[in-house]
């Protein structure tokens, strides 16, 4: 087995990090003994509520967006007790379309305030901020090619990324995910999150450790999963849950063009 489960007090999380790259009621009864009557008015038996469903979300981008930025308003409540305090921001790129940026906001912040998430160690505490306020990293939801500027690491248009202080998720995959997943486009956003920031807290590419086992969150679950399971987490039963460093020689997909 390759995986390693380091426990939680031993975790050293490398906070400052670098600046490298990396989803009938029932009818009344009769009750009296006298005959029924015949009324030529009768009062309607009341129907059953409509359950009104939820409209899904539908978002649209472009492949390229104008680099333009919503800011997401601060959080009420800061991931984990105790530990050294990153601020984080979240912006989302004006183009892209039907998501609410509280929203998207919300979602990321819960998974990084997750007990199974990167606060779990007891070494470290994330707070979403808002406008105006002092922050230590951005959380970008870009469009393909805006990602591929802000990550600076060549034409990609695909997978997210991480360059110095900016933690880049590339709205094609948070609408889309990834074939061949095995799991829901739920646990992949959630993979998405942990993985970059696991990238700005100091943390590189691992290898599945066997088959069957679950994925390390650092593993590059995007491109394959080489055995494993998809995993979104960094802490699984209250133990960091990691495993070697390396990656695989995995083909980047195509570009993504976008959806209108």
């Amino acid at each position: 087995m390759g995986v390693t489960r380091v426990a939680t007090a031993a975790l050293t999380t490398a906070v400052a990090g670098g600046l490298g790259l990396a989803a009938c009621g029932a009818l009344p009864q009769v009750t009296s003994a006298m005959p029924a009557v015949s009324h030529a008015a009768k009062s309607p038996a009341h129907a059953p509520a409509k359950q009104v469903r939820p409209r899904p979300e539908t978002i649209t981008y472009p492949a390229q967006g104008d680099a333009r930025w919503r800011t997401a308003p601060a959080a009420g409540n800061t991931g984990g007790d105790k530990g050294t305090l990153l601020r984080y921001r979240v912006v989302v790129e004006s183009d892209i379309k039907g998501l609410n940026v509280r929203g998207f906001a919300d979602a990321v912040a819960t998974t990084l305030n997750d007990p199974r998430g990167w606060t779990a160690g007891g070494t470290l505490r994330l707070r979403r901020v808002g406008p105006g306020d002092a922050y230590d990293f951005t959380i970008y939801l870009a469009t393909p090619l805006t990602r591929d500027r802000l990550c600076e690491s060549g034409l990609d248009s695909y997978t997210s990324c991480r360059n110095g202080d900016k933690v880049v998720l590339n709205v094609a995959r948070w609408v889309k995910g990834v074939p061949d997943f095995g799991a829901s486009l739920a646990t992949y956003r959630q993979y998405m999150v942990n993985h970059e920031v696991g990238h700005r807290l100091g943390h590189g590419h691992e290898l599945c450790g066997g088959r069957g086992d679950p994925a390390p969150v650092m593993q590059q679950q995007t491109l394959g999963l080489h055995g494993c399971t998809a995993n979104p987490w960094p802490y699984l039963d209250g133990e960091r849950y990691a495993g070697k460093p390396g990656a695989y020689d995995d083909k980047v997909p195509a570009a993504d063009r976008g959806v209108s």
